[in-house]
């Protein structure tokens, strides 16, 4: 008999896995950090001895979700600008307020995003912000899956005096980082950089082998801009300087044509991450995420930050993907569930370049989430995807577990002290209020 650390039965298992089975009382053994067994539970508590044997009666397990593009810490902003313009809203609102943050504000609010994640349903998540060192430090305490990333840019920052800084600060995170979290090159944009640091921040990717993550051809005044400036469009301005020849994570990607698409079909190591909330709100456009498909560009989900969506929440982004497009496509067919739910998962863990993670196979990480069926959104049960997709708000997940640990279990967090947690975020609002 095989011993392992801890035994999960489920009336329900998605895993997620290359036929998609969806497994009825079926179990998963879990050692350290890594699922090792996977079958029906009698035969698992069989074969197996294991430290603890956790029954989630009346639970749905599945991979957890992957939010792979956000800013984790902007919940600090949650709620204060809404109802503007891209860039309206980060030249009046964000941009001044950031650039009186602290370390200490970046750590309170991430750890209320990485809180809201667990609760959610997410377990792994692809951050760029300011003061990353500290997010990425945050997230080690509590244990979560973050890909961190400083934002680079052409000018100063609260947390870099320069790029060549933002640089640094990557580099050292890079040789600190401890699992389940990793490290991205992380230049904010092009609109944001120039050329020369651009090709800096793919040397530093290069040599500390690390994925690039950039927010790229978001808005139509984004492209305007790149064909005054440099001729070209942002996704061939990109591809000219050898970003989507290395692994590349490209957030939002909504003002592209035919040919741009061309390039990133072409492309074998980049993922594009749709933000349907966020572009919805600020009214950027909407993502041709349908003609990506079919044309087997690999596409994941993400919410973008709090200040934008005002959620982090991945199943409110699931739904949405799946609605918005059957509308815009005026066909009912468009991104089914299963489709949506690969977005989340598989092509998630893509954009992450993580191939341990987003499904629920033996020798992949432990990170799964359980959701609670007795809720009355989601009887009787037909089609779990379906559920998951359609009828699931994110606050039925009762269990979060990320690289084996449980860090959500039925209402209480095992790594956050969510009540003296509550009371530091007045001094999150303090803050904001302070700066205006």
């Amino acid at each position: 008999m095989q011993t392992c650390d801890l035994i999960l039965n489920a009336p329900y298992i998605v895993t997620q896995d290359e036929e998609r089975h969806i497994l009825k009382s079926h179990a998963l053994a879990i050692a350290k950090d890594k699922i090792i067994g996977i079958g029906p539970s009698e035969q698992i508590c069989t074969n197996f001895q294991p430290k603890f044997t956790y029954d989630l009666k009346d639970c749905m397990i599945l991979p957890g979700l992957i939010n792979a593009h956000t800013h984790v810490a902007m919940t600090f902003l949650r709620g204060f600008a809404d109802d503007l313009p891209l860039m309206q809203w980060l030249q009046t609102k964000i941009f001044p307020i950031e650039a009186k943050l602290s370390s200490e504000i970046v750590r309170l609010a991430t750890r209320l995003g990485l809180a809201e994640m667990l609760r959610t349903g997410t377990t792994s998540c692809l951050d760029m912000y300011l003061f990353e060192q500290d997010i990425l430090a945050e997230a080690q305490m509590v244990g979560f899956r973050l890909g961190a990333g400083e934002g680079v840019f052409m000018f100063p920052s609260c947390s870099s005096a320069n790029y060549q800084t933002a640089l640094d600060i990557t580099k050292s995170m890079a040789k600190s980082v401890q699992e389940p979290c990793q490290v991205f090159v992380a230049p904010h944009s092009i609109y944001t950089t120039t050329k020369d640091i651009l090709a800096q921040c793919l040397d530093v990717a290069k040599s500390e082998k690390l994925p690039l993550h950039i927010h790229l051809a978001e808005t139509k005044s984004e492209t305007e801009q790149a064909q005054t400036n440099w001729q070209m469009r942002p996704i061939p301005y990109s591809k000219e300087l050898g970003l989507l020849d290395h692994p590349s994570t490209l957030a939002h990607v909504v003002d592209v044509d035919a040919a741009d698409l061309e390039i990133l079909a072409a492309s074998k190591n980049a993922v594009v991450v749709h933000n349907p909330s966020s572009n919805l709100k600020l009214a950027s456009g909407l993502a041709k995420i349908p003609q990506m498909l079919e044309l087997n560009i690999p596409v994941a989900l993400g919410t973008d930050g709090a200040a934008s969506n005002n959620q982090l929440n991945m199943f409110a982004e699931m739904r949405l993907a799946a609605l918005i497009h059957k509308v815009s496509a005026e066909d009912p067919t468009v991104l089914p569930a299963q489709t949506v739910l690969d977005l989340a998962t598989i092509n998630g863990a893509k954009a992450l370049h993580n191939p341990q993670i987003g499904s629920l196979k033996v020798g992949f990480k432990a990170d799964l989430i359980a959701l609670d069926l007795t809720c009355p959104n989601m009887q009787p049960m037909f089609k779990p995807t379906s559920q998951i997709v359609y009828a699931a708000s994110g606050h039925e997940v009762c269990f979060t577990m990320v690289n084996g640990k449980i860090l959500y279990d039925h209402g209480e967090f095992t790594t956050i002290d969510y009540d003296d947690l509550l009371e530091e975020v007045e001094d999150i609002k303090s803050f904001v209020l302070k700066s205006i």
